[in-house]
């Protein structure tokens, strides 16, 4: 019987999906692009990535782990934080602040 010091926790590597959509993303958004690796609980962690051009986008991963791999496996990804740098980077337009804001923020 193993105890629990002497188990170790395996990181999942990145899916091909997940990586072909940070690819994508960087494709169409620009070089270098960032991720923040955030984690959301049970769900795993979301990695947000910040194009060039300020777009946002996400892939959600199982774990905090897996989303350090992802952004180290994707070329021109670069590993970021919430600085006042990468949310400079970011420009959210109309359309993105009105999807954010739901129904409640809607006006009629």
């Amino acid at each position: 019987m193993l105890h629990v010091a002497e188990q170790t926790e395996k990181t999942q590597e990145p899916t091909a999906k997940q990586l072909a959509a940070a690819r994508r993303f960087v494709a169409e958004h620009g070089k270098p692009s960032k991720g923040v690796v955030e984690n959301i609980g049970r769900a795993g962690a979301r990695v947000v990535l910040v194009g060039a051009d300020g777009a946002l986008g996400d892939v959600v991963v199982p774990s905090t782990a897996t989303g350090e791999a992802l952004v180290e496996a994707v070329e021109d990804l670069e590993p970021a934080e919430w600085d006042a740098a990468t949310v400079g980077a970011v420009k959210i337009g109309p359309g993105h602040r009105h999807r954010m804001a739901g129904p409640a923020g809607r006006r009629y």
